[in-house]
Protein backbone atom coordinates (compact mmCIF):
# COMPACT_ATOMS: atom_id res chain seq x y z
CA UNK A 1 0.00 0.00 0.00
CA UNK A 2 0.82 3.36 -0.70
CA UNK A 3 2.70 5.29 2.22
CA UNK A 4 0.22 8.13 4.30
CA UNK A 5 0.44 11.74 3.00
CA UNK A 6 1.88 12.57 6.91
CA UNK A 7 5.38 12.06 7.13
CA UNK A 8 5.82 9.39 9.58
CA UNK A 9 2.71 7.18 9.26
CA UNK A 10 2.98 4.80 7.17
CA UNK A 11 0.16 1.71 6.35
CA UNK A 12 1.45 -1.46 4.80
CA UNK A 13 0.06 -4.63 4.51
CA UNK A 14 3.16 -5.86 7.15
CA UNK A 15 1.47 -3.39 9.37
CA UNK A 16 -2.17 -4.73 8.50
CA UNK A 17 -0.92 -8.72 9.40
CA UNK A 18 0.54 -7.74 12.42
CA UNK A 19 -2.67 -6.13 13.71
CA UNK A 20 -3.88 -9.41 12.76
CA UNK A 21 -1.64 -11.55 14.87
CA UNK A 22 -2.04 -8.94 17.76
CA UNK A 23 -5.69 -9.20 17.63
CA UNK A 24 -5.56 -13.26 17.80
CA UNK A 25 -5.58 -13.79 21.48
CA UNK A 26 -8.69 -11.71 22.39
CA UNK A 27 -10.53 -13.42 19.81
CA UNK A 28 -11.76 -16.42 22.22
CA UNK A 29 -13.37 -13.42 24.72
CA UNK A 30 -14.93 -11.64 22.21
CA UNK A 31 -16.11 -14.98 19.87
CA UNK A 32 -18.07 -15.95 23.30
CA UNK A 33 -19.55 -12.26 23.31
CA UNK A 34 -20.77 -12.14 19.70
CA UNK A 35 -22.04 -15.89 20.44
CA UNK A 36 -24.10 -14.28 23.22
CA UNK A 37 -25.11 -11.62 21.03
CA UNK A 38 -26.25 -14.22 18.85
CA UNK A 39 -28.17 -16.29 21.08
CA UNK A 40 -29.77 -12.99 22.63
CA UNK A 41 -31.16 -11.91 19.04
CA UNK A 42 -32.61 -15.68 18.70
CA UNK A 43 -34.85 -15.02 21.59
CA UNK A 44 -36.52 -11.95 19.54
CA UNK A 45 -38.53 -11.46 16.47
CA UNK A 46 -34.95 -11.27 14.20
CA UNK A 47 -34.04 -13.55 11.83
CA UNK A 48 -31.00 -15.36 11.43
CA UNK A 49 -30.07 -12.96 8.39
CA UNK A 50 -30.89 -10.09 10.49
CA UNK A 51 -28.97 -10.94 13.16
CA UNK A 52 -25.79 -11.25 11.30
CA UNK A 53 -26.60 -8.75 9.05
CA UNK A 54 -26.87 -6.65 12.34
CA UNK A 55 -23.73 -7.45 13.85
CA UNK A 56 -21.38 -6.60 10.29
CA UNK A 57 -23.80 -3.28 9.90
CA UNK A 58 -23.57 -2.19 13.82
CA UNK A 59 -20.74 -3.92 14.81
CA UNK A 60 -20.94 -2.67 18.11
CA UNK A 61 -21.17 -5.54 20.95
CA UNK A 62 -22.50 -3.58 24.41
CA UNK A 63 -24.96 -1.07 21.99
CA UNK A 64 -26.43 -4.30 20.22
CA UNK A 65 -26.71 -6.01 23.54
CA UNK A 66 -28.42 -2.75 25.18
CA UNK A 67 -30.31 -2.32 21.86
CA UNK A 68 -32.09 -5.98 21.84
CA UNK A 69 -33.25 -4.79 25.93
CA UNK A 70 -35.28 -2.39 24.22
CA UNK A 71 -36.78 -4.99 20.85
CA UNK A 72 -40.39 -4.44 19.83
CA UNK A 73 -41.91 -6.17 17.11
CA UNK A 74 -44.29 -2.77 16.51
CA UNK A 75 -41.87 0.15 16.10
CA UNK A 76 -43.22 3.99 17.28
CA UNK A 77 -41.23 7.01 16.46
CA UNK A 78 -40.95 7.05 20.05
CA UNK A 79 -39.52 3.52 20.33
CA UNK A 80 -37.39 4.65 17.68
CA UNK A 81 -36.27 7.75 19.03
CA UNK A 82 -35.70 5.88 22.22
CA UNK A 83 -33.68 2.94 21.30
CA UNK A 84 -31.35 5.52 19.19
CA UNK A 85 -30.79 7.96 22.54
CA UNK A 86 -29.44 4.99 24.32
CA UNK A 87 -27.42 3.62 22.02
CA UNK A 88 -25.92 6.77 21.36
CA UNK A 89 -25.28 6.88 25.05
CA UNK A 90 -23.44 3.61 25.29
CA UNK A 91 -21.40 4.13 21.88
CA UNK A 92 -20.12 7.67 22.98
CA UNK A 93 -17.12 6.56 24.28
CA UNK A 94 -16.40 6.19 21.30
CA UNK A 95 -16.31 10.05 20.76
CA UNK A 96 -12.93 10.41 22.68
CA UNK A 97 -11.63 7.26 21.39
CA UNK A 98 -11.80 8.62 18.09
CA UNK A 99 -10.38 11.92 19.10
CA UNK A 100 -7.36 10.07 20.09
CA UNK A 101 -6.42 8.99 17.15
CA UNK A 102 -6.73 12.32 15.47
CA UNK A 103 -2.66 12.47 15.65
CA UNK A 104 -1.80 9.09 13.75
CA UNK A 105 -5.00 8.11 11.59
CA UNK A 106 -5.17 12.04 10.89
CA UNK A 107 -2.70 11.60 8.52
CA UNK A 108 -3.89 9.06 5.87
CA UNK A 109 -5.71 9.95 3.00
CA UNK A 110 -9.62 10.81 3.29
CA UNK A 111 -10.28 7.51 1.95
CA UNK A 112 -8.65 5.23 4.06
CA UNK A 113 -9.23 7.70 7.03
CA UNK A 114 -13.14 8.20 7.03
CA UNK A 115 -14.29 4.60 6.56
CA UNK A 116 -11.51 3.45 8.81
CA UNK A 117 -13.52 4.81 11.52
CA UNK A 118 -16.25 2.28 10.92
CA UNK A 119 -13.61 -0.51 12.93
CA UNK A 120 -13.12 1.70 15.82
CA UNK A 121 -14.00 -0.06 18.96
CA UNK A 122 -12.60 -1.00 22.46
CA UNK A 123 -10.74 -3.85 21.13
CA UNK A 124 -8.69 -2.28 18.41
CA UNK A 125 -8.51 1.19 19.78
CA UNK A 126 -6.46 -0.77 22.76
CA UNK A 127 -4.58 -2.84 20.43
CA UNK A 128 -3.93 0.67 18.51
CA UNK A 129 -3.08 2.75 21.53
CA UNK A 130 -0.47 0.10 23.17
CA UNK A 131 1.17 -0.13 19.51
CA UNK A 132 1.13 3.59 19.56
CA UNK A 133 2.90 3.85 23.42
CA UNK A 134 5.68 1.43 22.27
CA UNK A 135 6.14 4.01 19.17
CA UNK A 136 4.84 2.33 16.31
CA UNK A 137 3.61 4.21 13.27
CA UNK A 138 2.21 1.72 11.02
CA UNK A 139 -1.37 2.37 10.92
CA UNK A 140 -2.10 -0.98 9.47
CA UNK A 141 -2.16 -1.92 13.00
CA UNK A 142 -5.63 -0.61 14.17
CA UNK A 143 -6.69 -1.41 10.50
CA UNK A 144 -5.66 -5.34 10.64
CA UNK A 145 -7.20 -5.36 14.07
CA UNK A 146 -10.47 -3.67 13.38
CA UNK A 147 -10.36 -5.82 10.10
CA UNK A 148 -10.08 -9.23 12.00
CA UNK A 149 -12.99 -8.46 14.44
CA UNK A 150 -15.31 -7.23 12.25
CA UNK A 151 -15.08 -10.60 10.45
CA UNK A 152 -14.93 -12.77 13.59
CA UNK A 153 -17.80 -10.29 15.19
CA UNK A 154 -20.75 -11.10 12.40
CA UNK A 155 -19.50 -14.90 11.83
CA UNK A 156 -19.71 -15.98 15.43
CA UNK A 157 -23.42 -14.68 15.61
CA UNK A 158 -24.60 -17.49 13.78
CA UNK A 159 -23.48 -20.38 15.58
CA UNK A 160 -24.96 -18.18 19.07
CA UNK A 161 -27.95 -17.82 17.10
CA UNK A 162 -28.61 -21.55 15.74
CA UNK A 163 -27.09 -23.15 19.50
CA UNK A 164 -30.08 -20.71 21.29
CA UNK A 165 -32.98 -21.50 19.04
CA UNK A 166 -33.02 -24.87 20.55
CA UNK A 167 -32.35 -23.85 24.21
CA UNK A 168 -35.76 -22.32 25.90
CA UNK A 169 -34.03 -20.45 28.47
CA UNK A 170 -30.53 -19.28 27.71
CA UNK A 171 -30.26 -17.05 30.37
CA UNK A 172 -30.07 -20.24 32.68
CA UNK A 173 -26.63 -20.70 31.29
CA UNK A 174 -25.83 -17.02 32.16
CA UNK A 175 -25.73 -15.42 29.12
CA UNK A 176 -27.73 -12.57 31.18
CA UNK A 177 -24.93 -11.86 32.72
CA UNK A 178 -22.42 -11.00 29.63
CA UNK A 179 -23.40 -7.46 29.46
CA UNK A 180 -22.32 -6.54 32.26
CA UNK A 181 -19.50 -8.61 32.79
CA UNK A 182 -18.21 -6.84 29.41
CA UNK A 183 -18.23 -3.75 30.76
CA UNK A 184 -16.59 -4.07 33.88
CA UNK A 185 -13.79 -5.63 31.91
CA UNK A 186 -13.78 -3.20 29.79
CA UNK A 187 -12.63 -0.72 32.92
CA UNK A 188 -9.28 -2.56 33.73
CA UNK A 189 -7.45 -1.02 30.33
CA UNK A 190 -8.77 2.21 30.76
CA UNK A 191 -7.18 2.57 34.65
CA UNK A 192 -4.51 4.98 35.10
CA UNK A 193 -4.74 6.05 38.80
CA UNK A 194 -6.77 6.11 41.62
CA UNK A 195 -8.49 9.24 40.51
CA UNK A 196 -10.56 7.41 38.21
CA UNK A 197 -12.33 5.68 40.72
CA UNK A 198 -14.14 9.05 41.58
CA UNK A 199 -16.12 9.05 38.24
CA UNK A 200 -16.80 5.65 38.10
CA UNK A 201 -18.04 5.44 41.24
CA UNK A 202 -20.11 8.53 40.74
CA UNK A 203 -21.63 7.07 37.49
CA UNK A 204 -22.07 3.81 38.85
CA UNK A 205 -23.89 5.31 42.03
CA UNK A 206 -26.38 7.39 39.98
CA UNK A 207 -27.37 4.93 37.62
CA UNK A 208 -28.53 2.37 40.44
CA UNK A 209 -30.60 5.35 41.78
CA UNK A 210 -32.18 6.16 39.23
CA UNK A 211 -32.32 2.44 37.86
CA UNK A 212 -34.05 1.81 41.26
CA UNK A 213 -36.59 5.23 41.44
CA UNK A 214 -37.34 5.99 37.26
CA UNK A 215 -38.80 2.81 34.98
CA UNK A 216 -37.08 2.46 31.63
CA UNK A 217 -33.31 2.82 30.81
CA UNK A 218 -32.85 6.37 31.55
CA UNK A 219 -30.30 4.59 34.19
CA UNK A 220 -28.14 4.73 30.88
CA UNK A 221 -28.02 8.04 30.07
CA UNK A 222 -28.26 9.69 33.79
CA UNK A 223 -25.11 7.46 34.95
CA UNK A 224 -22.94 8.60 31.81
CA UNK A 225 -23.64 11.87 32.12
CA UNK A 226 -22.82 11.71 36.26
CA UNK A 227 -19.48 10.42 35.04
CA UNK A 228 -18.48 12.79 32.05
CA UNK A 229 -19.48 15.69 34.31
CA UNK A 230 -17.88 14.46 37.30
CA UNK A 231 -14.36 13.86 35.45
CA UNK A 232 -14.80 16.97 33.25
CA UNK A 233 -15.14 19.04 36.62
CA UNK A 234 -12.20 17.05 38.69
CA UNK A 235 -9.37 18.62 39.87
CA UNK A 236 -6.03 18.43 37.13
CA UNK A 237 -3.99 17.55 40.05
CA UNK A 238 -6.25 14.62 40.82
CA UNK A 239 -6.12 12.85 37.84
CA UNK A 240 -2.66 12.14 37.69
Amino acid sequence: MRPSEKPGITLTRAGLAEGVRLTLPILPSMSLFGMAYGAAAAQTSMSLLEAVLSSWIVFAGAAQMVGLELWREDWTLAAILGIALIVGTVNSRLILMGASLHSWLGGLRPLLRWPSLFFLTDASWIISERYRAQGGTDAGIYLGAGLLLWLVWGAVTIPGYLISSLVPDPNKFGLDLVMPLFFILMLVPMWKSSADLVPWCVAGAVASLVWMTVPGYAFIVAGALAGALTAAFLPERARV
